[in-house]
């Protein structure tokens, strides 16, 4: 029974959204399923997908929280 947990910052992929679509999600939950059943020929029955979002104030990268890593990796 594969549980699979997947992160992601709670911010849209598009313009004015704030987190990612139920249909993106869908897609996610169906690929990773699909990943496990051809790679591990595990059922798609017994595949559980958690999807966990974070906000960006708790999510860090490089000793800092991912919002300034980004600023810092942004061309001038």
């Amino acid at each position: 029974m594969p549980i699979v947990t997947i992160q992601i910052t709670r911010e849209g992929s598009t313009a004015g959204a704030s987190a990612a679509t139920a249909e993106e999600k869908a897609a996610l939950i169906k690929g990773v399923s699909e990943l496990l059943r051809d790679v591990l020929n595990k059922p798609l029955t017994s595949t559980f997908v958690v999807i966990d979002e974070v906000e960006t104030e708790n999510w860090g990268r490089g000793g800092l929280p991912v919002d300034q890593f980004r600023q810092q990796q942004a061309p001038e």
